[in-house]
């Protein structure tokens, strides 16, 4: 594959997707193939899955959730990234593999480690690793200040409770730690542009090809 990969991961309202179409709005004025998307979702059969994750109202045993997310991020890989990665495209996802770890693994199965081992040999099977992550955090209070100020409705992780989403942001930060060459950790209570020119730096510094 000639393309790049980039992927983007945080807790709710660490403003992530902010910086993820200010990369995406960057790379495409400076001439650069870019596919955005996003997960859950991304492609049609995904994102069918994605409401029905989200917003669906059901309850899953957590095998069959974490499950459920692999079944729409395979479809999501066959059908949209991979070409995209053929044609030589810089891909920008928003969230991915990184995301069922610390939220199926690290938050609704509370780090146990026959779930984590379970997610693990999920990801080694899908067989399409980024090349670069960048997990946001940022302090539970703010980001609920700015989760309150969101329009759009209220998904089922983003209800449950506070030790849910420490479970979660502790999650990424390890998930930072075992990954140190691949995931950059970026305070999304920082100046807009000043996270916009980290990212722009070490998006240049992984891929000197890439110029920003």
């Amino acid at each position: 594959m000639t393309g790049h990969f980039i992927t983007f991961e945080g807790g709710e309202g660490a403003g992530k997707s902010t910086q993820v179409k200010r990369l995406n709005d960057h790379l495409i004025k400076a001439g650069y193939d870019i596919l955005l998307t996003r997960e859950p979702g991304g492609s049609e059969g995904a994102e069918a899955l994605r409401e029905f994750l989200l917003f669906g109202g059901h309850s899953l045993s957590l095998r069959s959730e974490i499950m459920a997310h692999f079944a729409a991020r395979c479809d999501h890989i066959d059908q949209v990234i991979k070409p995209a990665l053929e044609k030589g495209k810089i891909v920008i996802c928003d969230r991915y593999t990184d995301s069922t770890l610390a939220y199926q693994g690290y938050g609704l199965g509370k780090g146990d480690q026959t779930i984590l081992s379970f997610i693990q040999k999920l990801i080694l099977l899908i067989d399409l690793q980024p090349e670069q992550t960048f997990i946001f955090t940022i302090p539970y209070a703010i980001a609920q200040q700015r989760l309150q100020q969101r329009s759009q409705k209220t998904d089922r992780y983003e209800k449950q409770n506070e030790d849910y989403h420490h479970r979660v942001a502790d999650g990424f930060i390890q998930i930072a730690k075992d990954h140190p060459s691949r995931c950059h950790i970026i305070n999304g209570h920082d100046k807009m542009e000043t996270i916009e020119q980290i990212i722009f730096n070490k998006v240049h510094q992984q891929f000197p090809d890439i110029i920003l």
